[in-house]
C-alpha cells in the first residue's frame, strides 16, 4: 500500500527584486559551508599557493617588462643575468604553484562534499520520514547529488578565487604605487571596477537564469529516474517515445538556461577587459609626462604600463566566481531546507483538517468485496499483556494512538496494540485505511497525532533512530533491493553477517532451492531493484533481510502483496511463525489476505468509522480483534471475506 504523499519541503522561489544574494541565501550558505568541515590548514595552503602562483604571473610580467626595457639600453650582460633567471623562476613557479593550489583546494572541497553528503544521509536516516517521502526521487537525487556538489564548489570556484584576487590585487597596486603613486591609484580604481561591478552584474543576471536551470535539472533527473525504473512497463505501454520527447525538451530548456547564464559571464569579461585597458592607458597618460620630467625612469615606465596586464588575471576569475556563488547559495537553500524538514525537533507542519471520531455505537461502513472486513466485534480493547507474558526483551505498546502524516488528516485513531517477543499480530483492513501509516508511527518514523507509542516505557518518537532500530525493524512493502550480491543485500540489516549465516537465513525464508540454483551462491549479483528475480523470491529475500536484523520486533508492510494466493499464504504463515524461532521475535504485519492468519496470536481489523462518502472522512478505528478462529466464529463479515478468498 502506498502511503499518502506528505507536504514536500518548500521549493525555493525566485525573487529578482530581493537583491543579488538575499539574506536567507547568505544564511543558508554559511550553514552549509559550516557542514563541509573544511580543513582550515589545507585551505590556507591553497590560498597561499594560489596567491603565490598568481603573484608569480604578475612578477613574471613586471620582470619581463624591466628586462626588455633594460636590454634595449644595451647594458653589460651581467646586469641582465639576475632578471633572466628571475623570469625563468617565475615562469616555472607559476605553473607549479598553480598545480599545488588546485591540488590542495580540490582535496579540501572533495572532502568537504563527502562530509556534507554523509551529514545529509545521516540526518535523513535519523530524521522525519515525511521530509523524504514528500519528494520525487529525481528531486531527492538532485538535492543530495548536484546541490551538495554545488555547495562544495563554492570553495574552489568562488571563495578561493576571490581571496586570491584580493591578495594579488593589493600587491600589484603596492608595486605600481611604489614606482608611481598616481598610476597605482588608477590601477586600484580599475581593479575595484573589474572586481566589484563586473561580478555584481554577473550575479544579478545569473539569478534570472539559475531558477530555470534548477527546475530543468530537477525535471531532467526525475524523468530519467522514471525511465530507468519503469523501462519495461513504459515499453509495453508505448510511453517511451513521449518521455524521450519530454526529456529532449527539458534538455533544450536546460541548454537555453545555460546560454542565458553565459551572457553575464561575457559581460563581466568585457568589463574586466575595459578596466584593464583603462589601467594601461592611465599608466601611459600619467607615466609619459613623469618620464619626460625625469621623475620616472624609462625602464620603470615599462613596468608601470605592463604590470596591469597580469594584475587583471585575478579579476577575470571573479565573474565566474560570482555566478558560482549564486548557484551555490541556491543549492545551499535547498539542502538546508531538506535538513530542516527532516529535523525531528523542528516545527511541525501545519496540521490538516482533523475529522472527529464517529459517535459511540455508530455502525461501520461495509467493506468492499474481497477486502478485509470492517465489522464490529465484541472486544475492541487490546488484551492485557503483562511482563510475564513474554520471555523478556523489548515491549512496544500503543495506547489511544491516532496516526496521520504531518500536515494531513488523522487517518486512524483509538488504536491499542502490544507487541513483544514470541507474539505475532496481524492488522487487516481495506487499502488506504492507514495500515502503512500505523507501521511508520510504531517504528518511530512518524510522530503520533494523538496517544502514545512507547518502547520499554519510553516514547518512541523521542528516542534516537539508532536506539529504536536496535529493537524494532520495519520492512516496507516496496523495500529496496540493491544491485549487488545476495550477501550484501542481507548485510544491509547486519554488517557482520557471514556467508553461512546468510545461507541459513535464506533457507528459513523458503529460498533454499533458489539458493542452490544460484551460480555463485550468496555471491551472486542481483539486477537493479531485483529485476532478475521473481516477485515471490523478492519478498522472501526481504524476509531473510528482516530476520538477519538483530532487532527482536519486526514490522512488515504487505509482505504478500502481488503474489499468487498459495505463495502469499505460505509467506504470511512463515512470517507469523518467525516469533517462535530461536531468537524469539515479535512480529506485526499488515496484509489483505485472511487465509493464513491462523498462525497469528491476534488479528486486528481496521475499518472506517463513519458513513461511506462522508467528507471529511472519519478516522478509521478498530472494528474487531481476536484470534483468526474467534473472528471466523463471531464476525460474519470477516467469515464472509475469508470464504471469498477460498473461492478465488
Amino acid at each position: 500500500m502506498t502511503a499518502p504523499a506528505p507536504p514536500a519541503p518548500p521549493a525555493v522561489a525566485e525573487r529578482p527584486g530581493a537583491g543579488v544574494l538575499p539574506a536567507d541565501e547568505r544564511q543558508a550558505l554559511r550553514r552549509a559551508v559550516g557542514l563541509l568541515a573544511l580543513d582550515r590548514v589545507r585551505l590556507l595552503w591553497a590560498v597561499l599557493a594560489g596567491s603565490a602562483g598568481l603573484g608569480s604571473a604578475v612578477a613574471l610580467t613586471a620582470t619581463s617588462a624591466w628586462l626588455i626595457a633594460r636590454a634595449s639600453q644595451m647594458p653589460p650582460v651581467l646586469e641582465l643575468s639576475v632578471a633572466a633567471v628571475a623570469v625563468r623562476t617565475f615562469g616555472i613557479s607559476r605553473a607549479v604553484l598553480r598545480y599545488l593550489e588546485r591540488l590542495a583546494s580540490h582535496l579540501v572541497a572533495l572532502r568537504g562534499m563527502a562530509a556534507l553528503r554523509e551529514t545529509v544521509y545521516r540526518r535523513l536516516a535519523a530524521g522525519r520520514t515525511d521530509a523524504v517521502a514528500g519528494l520525487r526521487r529525481g528531486d531527492l537525487l538532485a538535492r543530495t547529488g548536484a546541490d551538495v556538489d554545488a555547495v562544495g564548489d563554492v570553495v574552489v570556484r568562488a571563495l578561493l578565487p576571490a581571496v586570491v584576487a584580493a591578495v594579488v590585487g593589493v600587491g600589484s597596486v603596492v608595486l605600481v604605487a611604489w614606482l608611481h603613486p598616481a598610476a597605482g591609484a588608477v590601477l586600484a580604481v580599475c581593479l575595484l571596477v573589474a572586481g566589484v561591478l563586473g561580478p555584481w552584474l554577473s550575479m544579478r543576471s545569473a539569478r534570472l537564469a539559475e531558477h530555470a536551470q534548477v527546475l530543468a535539472r530537477g525535471e531532467l533527473a526525475a524523468t530519467a529516474m522514471t525511465m530507468v525504473d519503469g523501462a519495461a512497463e513504459l515499453t509495453v505501454s508505448r510511453r517511451v517515445a513521449p518521455l524521450l520527447r519530454d526529456l529532449g525538451r527539458t534538455e533544450r530548456e536546460l541548454a537555453a538556461a545555460k546560454d542565458a547564464a553565459a551572457r553575464p559571464a561575457a559581460l563581466a569579461a568585457g568589463i574586466d577587459t575595459l578596466a584593464m585597458g583603462a589601467a594601461v592607458l592611465g599608466a601611459l597618460v600619467l607615466g609619459i609626462p613623469a618620464t619626460v620630467a625625469g621623475t620616472l625612469q624609462p625602464v620603470e615606465l615599462a613596468v608601470v604600463v605592463l604590470t596591469p596586464l597580469a594584475a587583471f588575471e585575478g579579476t577575470a576569475m571573479l565573474g565566474p566566481a560570482a555566478v558560482q556563488l549564486v548557484r551555490s547559495a541556491g543549492s545551499a537553500v535547498r539542502v538546508m531546507a531538506l535538513l530542516d524538514a527532516a529535523d525531528p525537533d523542528g516545527p511541525e507542519p501545519p496540521a490538516g483538517p482533523t475529522p472527529a471520531p464517529a459517535p459511540a455505537g455508530s455502525a461501520p461502513a461495509a467493506a468492499p468485496a474481497g477486502s478485509a472486513p470492517a465489522a464490529v466485534g465484541p472486544a475492541l480493547a487490546a488484551p492485557a499483556l503483562t511482563t510475564g507474558a513474554h520471555p523478556g526483551g523489548p515491549w512496544l505498546r500503543a495506547r489511544g494512538l491516532a496516526v496521520g502524516w504531518p500536515g494531513g488528516p488523522v487517518v486512524a485513531a483509538g488504536l491499542d496494540l502490544d507487541l513483544a517477543p514470541c507474539r505475532a499480530l496481524a492488522v487487516v483492513g481495506p487499502s488506504g485505511i492507514g495500515k502503512t501509516t500505523l507501521l511508520l508511527t510504531l517504528a518511530g518514523l512518524l510522530p503520533p497525532r494523538a496517544g502514545t507509542v512507547t518502547l520499554d516505557g519510553t516514547d518512541v518518537w523521542g528516542r534516537s533512530r539508532e536506539e529504536v532500530s536496535r529493537q524494532v525493524v520495519l520492512t516496507a512493502e516496496e523495500a529496496h533491493v540493491f544491485a549487488t550480491t545476495v550477501l550484501e543485500n542481507l548485510r544491509v540489516a547486519r554488517g557482520d553477517l557471514t556467508e553461512d549465516a546468510a545461507a541459513d537465513l535464506l533457507r528459513r525464508a523458503g529460498l533454499g532451492e533458489w539458493l542452490a540454483g544460484l551460480p555463485a551462491g550468496t555471491a551472486t549479483g542481483l539486477g537493479t531493484d531485483a529485476a532478475t528475480i521473481s516477485g515471490g523470491e523478492r519478498r522472501r529475500l526481504l524476509l531473510a533481510r528482516a530476520l538477519a536484523s538483530p532487532a527482536r520486533l519486526l514490522l512488515l508492510d504487505e509482505p504478500a502483496e502481488h503474489l499468487d494466493p498459495a505463495t502469499a499464504d505460505r509467506l504470511v504463515t512463515d512470517l507469523l511463525r518467525a516469533g517462535r524461532d530461536v531468537a524469539g521475535r515479535g512480529v506485526l504485519l499488515v496484509t489483505h489476505r485472511l487465509a493464513a492468519l491462523g498462525a497469528a496470536d491476534e488479528v486486528v481489523v481496521l475499518g472506517p468509522a463513519g458513513d461511506a462518502g462522508e467528507s471529511p472522512p472519519a478516522p478509521a478505528t478498530v472494528q474487531a480483534r481476536g484470534s483468526h478462529a474467534e473472528l471466523l466464529a463471531t464476525v460474519p463479515a470477516y467469515r464472509w471475506a475469508a470464504e471469498q478468498e477460498e473461492r478465488r
